[in-house]
């Protein structure tokens, strides 16, 4: 039961409040509940099955299971020390001016080693059955643009931190006391160049401005000391016709940063740059510290054990191998076809709301139930892996370096290839075993895997309406994805296409505002949200509440009472103080808390289930209230 005074002030307190009391936060992680509670029984269930089965039927299970027990053999890799990354210094040491920094650029693309950008291979927005090119900007130090701004309170004990994490580690490598503080100080002399013309994290949210088509001479123009035409033949062996650049106002810049008397600085960021992201691959010291910065920014106060660090990089590396496989084992048929048959439930309820929308077009109502009917649907788990897997065999007699560096380089070429291959529609972008779910625009369609399809989310033994209340409001707001602020410019076809009139999306874009509103300046933590930057998440949210619930009244027997309840509780979360204020600053999702209450209040049927009255905390007034879809 919940406190019904309560409900009235904090409905988020009522359903939560006596988990939070006592509730605690595991030393390695920023939070506790909901998501989270899943993620730490999916882990333990396969940790546990790992560490105890020895062989399986898949070959390729036999391969992880050898890597995986590699991976937490600490006891030969700290023999092992930095043996095999020397070889990768030793060639940035070596470098003396652009035109050898040039001879490297192929080698550190494909095995993934940092460079000042970056390149990938994506569905076109423009033409979603073929690949593209993509060419982005690197990652910075800091977690936003905003961090780099002398007002931000936060950036010199974030730079401290890092200085300290970063020569920690270099000495650990073997430099010396002068050539490190020169190494470090020369690393964020480069990135604060770097950082001057990037969005910040609000700016990025609008993704659909990240589509900025250039021929390949336009992009040959971005930097006179390296060439990306060079580059892309070295990669593909041809010369693609046009790239698509993420960040232009970057990259016309980017001769400034790549001038010559900047390339001493370069080098040392390279070198930093790559020792750093090679730690988790290294010994047990340099694994542990090369997390410090991270644990610093989300507060957390202890690293993750040498069997979760070690399932969670085997499972990355392997990862298509080990989604097939927990799906199958863990994920039964008739859980599989319950949740189907909710999607396609609300999916006819979201296209009857559609014909009945009272300020849309007919026209465009039409294009977005269009839309709706193009939907592919994945549930569970993919039904098998790329055949590239069967590459990935640990050799004995290299080290475990040397192992993963040639693993990441059959990825990576594997990877270039899918340039020139038509968009595969059936690959899955999120492992079974990840507690999450996602909407695809290009691909217009909507995943979730089996790791999410459990309780309080979904369960066979719970009510339907707690099994709407939880999967059925994360199922609502992948669909409702598909018509937020940025998935409305997307086609049935995957395409940035416009299938709206001129005055039906005057009137959406004013909807959206109203949003914005609701959300914008909401004190949280020791913080405040961003409205702008949780726009679309908030649309998603709000559609796919008032959708599931929709679809549940057309059920026989419902209780629109457990139905918002557990809508609440899949939200349930305590965070570090420290991991809230960086989620407000990057995240495009609003806190757990305020996703819980605010959302309920834009429903009627809230107000008549909890006999909320004007007066109350949880009363929104009628006008102010924002129903979208």
């Amino acid at each position: 039961m919940i406190d019904s005074k309560l409900v009235k002030e904090d409905f988020y307190m009522a359903v939560n409040g006596k988990w939070l009391e006592t509730a605690v936060i595991p030393a390695d992680r920023p939070t506790a509940g909901g998501f989270n509670d899943l993620v730490i029984k999916t882990e333990d269930t396969l940790i546990n099955e790992f560490n105890e089965k020895l062989t399986y039927e898949d070959e390729m299970m036999n391969e992880f299971i050898k890597f995986y027990n590699y991976t937490k053999d600490f006891s030969k890799r700290d023999a092992e020390g930095v043996k095999g990354l020397e070889k990768y210094v030793n060639k940035l040491e070596e470098l003396k001016d652009f035109k050898d920094y040039k001879k490297i650029l192929r080698e550190w693309d494909v095995k993934g080693f940092s460079l000042p950008f970056h390149l990938s291979i994506s569905p076109d927005m423009k033409d979603a059955v073929n690949n593209a090119l993509y060419l982005d900007v690197p990652k910075i130090i800091l977690p936003d643009k905003t961090y780099y701004e002398k007002s931000n309170p936060k950036k010199d004990a974030l730079l401290n931190k890092y200085r300290e994490m970063a020569k920690n580690i270099l000495k650990m490598y073997g430099y010396s006391e002068d050539k490190i503080e020169k190494l470090v100080e020369d690393t964020i002399k480069f990135d604060e160049l770097l950082q001057v013309d990037m969005k910040n994290s609000t700016e990025l949210a609008d993704y659909t401005k990240s589509y900025n088509k250039k021929l390949l001479y336009e992009v040959e123009k971005y930097a006179k000391t390296i060439s990306f035409k060079d580059l892309f033949n070295e990669l593909f062996g041809y010369e693609p016709e046009f790239v698509i650049v993420t960040e232009p106002k970057f990259f016309e810049g980017f001769s400034e940063i790549l001038k010559e008397e900047n390339f001493e600085i370069l080098k040392s960021w390279s070198i930093v740059k790559l020792i750093l992201s090679m730690t988790s691959s290294l010994t047990n010291e340099m694994r542990i510290e090369g997390g410090a910065y991270g644990r610093f920014l989300s507060g957390v106060e202890k690293e993750k054990s040498v069997e979760k660090y070690a399932y969670y990089y085997a499972t990355a590396m392997y990862q298509d191998v080990v989604s097939v496989y927990y799906g199958r084992k863990y994920f039964g048929e008739k859980a599989k076809e319950d949740v189907r048959e909710m999607v396609v439930s609300m999916i006819d309820v979201y296209k009857d709301r559609l014909k009945e929308n009272k300020w849309l077009d007919k026209k465009t109502s039409l294009n977005a139930i269009k839309k709706l009917e193009a939907f592919s649907i994945l549930v569970g788990y993919p039904d098998k892996y790329d055949s590239i897997y069967i590459k990935l065999r640990y050799d004995e007699t290299k080290t475990f370096f040397e192992n993963v560096i040639e693993f990441d380089r059959i990825l990576g070429e594997h990877h270039l290839l899918d340039l020139a291959k038509p968009v595969d529609k059936t690959k899955w972008h999120m492992p079974s075993n990840m507690v999450n779910a996602y909407y695809d625009p290009t691909g217009n369609l909507i995943c979730f895997p089996a790791a999410i399809l459990q309780a309080p989310f979904y369960s066979i033994e719970q009510s339907k309406s707690s099994n709407y209340g939880g999967i059925g409001a994360v199922i609502g707001h992948e669909i409702s994805h598909a018509f937020d602020n940025n998935g409305a410019l997307f086609d049935e076809k995957g395409n940035i296409n416009n299938w709206w009139t001129e005055e039906d999306f005057k009137v959406f874009d004013e909807k959206a505002k109203k949003m914005i509103e609701q959300f914008d300046g909401i004190k949280f933590g020791s913080s405040s949200v961003n409205g702008t930057l949780t726009v679309s998440e908030n649309i998603a949210d709000a559609g796919g509440l008032s959708c599931s619930l929709e679809a549940l009244k057309r059920s026989k027997d419902f209780d629109v009472k457990e139905f918002f309840i557990n809508f609440a509780r899949i939200w349930c979360m305590k965070a570090r103080e420290e991991y809230i204020d960086l989620l407000l600053s990057i995240d495009v999702h609003a806190p757990a808390r305020l996703r819980a209450n605010e959302q309920p209040k834009n429903l009627d049927e809230f107000y008549e289930a909890f006999d909320i009255k004007e007066g109350d905390k949880m009363f929104m007034p009628k006008e102010k209230r924002v129903n979208i879809w």
